[in-house]
């Protein structure tokens, strides 16, 4: 199978096109110990997770909240890095059907070398890449090799974001478009921001990807309201909680709540 961009966004758009919304979860990789990444991953993608965002743990996680905080915490005891996870996908990749995003900030990326982290990311099948610490302006340090190598540049888009700055990030997103839907750090939340769908209109206007609801989802009710407006959500802490507290069913049954029967 070959992985990239074209992977990831051909298997986004065809599951729109079949009817559901998008659902990608977030797992922290190492959090329980690295053995147990390709379970969780093998779990999510034939629990029909749309693609899966893996978490590099790093020390200064400066965008994520407590849940994801400590899960990073709990890897870095165990002693994963990028190396780690990066060569346990090599090994495993052809375990999981589901497209696979990397979430991690630069210094780990720079620690590694811009050009080594890209061509090995390659080999382990990385379709997409979320650095939340790189400015839209910056891109260019790593953006050539992303291209040469067919992965994915994801953009988050805040809320305070001016109107021309939306536009410019979501013109440039590849794989989708990442939403962020609160003014603040990662975390499950009892309700989720109303009134959204100016900045929701922008993006989709904008955006040649799809468009994703990110931050303080965790409910299928969330999937739902979240879901109306996009063509789907990112939902991080509280999958991570729940593998924590090993609930599989209520993992699956957020996952659930993306599919066509509520849309229908």
């Amino acid at each position: 199978m070959t992985h990239g961009r074209k992977f990831l966004e051909s298997r986004l758009n065809d599951t729109l096109e079949n009817g559901d919304k998008l659902f990608v979860p977030y797992i922290m990789a190492g959090d329980g110990g690295l053995n147990e990444l390709i379970h969780k991953l093998q779990f999510l993608s034939e629990a029909g997770a749309s693609a899966i965002e893996v978490g590099i743990p790093f020390s200064d996680p400066v965008a994520d909240g407590p849940t994801i905080q400590e899960a990073g915490k709990r890897a870095l005891e165990e002693q994963v890095t990028l190396y780690d996870v990066i060569n346990t996908l090599k090994a495993n990749r052809h375990l999981v059907d589901a497209p696979i995003i990397f979430m991690t900030y630069l210094n780990p990326i720079f620690k590694m070398g811009i050009e080594s982290f890209v061509h090995d990311a390659k080999l382990a099948g990385v379709d997409g890449l979320i650095i939340p610490d790189l400015p839209y302006e910056q891109q260019t340090v790593i953006q050539g090799y992303l291209k040469e190598a067919d992965i994915a540049l994801i953009q988050l888009v805040s809320l305070t974001s001016s109107e021309q700055r939306i536009k410019h990030l979501a013109e440039a997103s590849e794989g989708f478009t990442y939403a962020i839907t609160v003014n603040g750090i990662t975390g499950a939340r009892s309700n989720v921001t109303e009134n959204l769908n100016t900045y929701f209109k922008q993006l989709k206007q904008a955006s040649s990807v799809p468009v994703l609801a990110g931050f303080g989802i965790s409910t299928p009710e969330h999937v739902k309201q979240m879901s109306e407006t996009t063509d789907g959500v990112i939902v991080g802490s509280k999958i991570v909680e729940l593998f924590h507290q090993k609930d599989y069913e209520s993992i699956k049954r957020l996952i659930d709540s993306s599919k066509s029967i509520i849309y229908k």
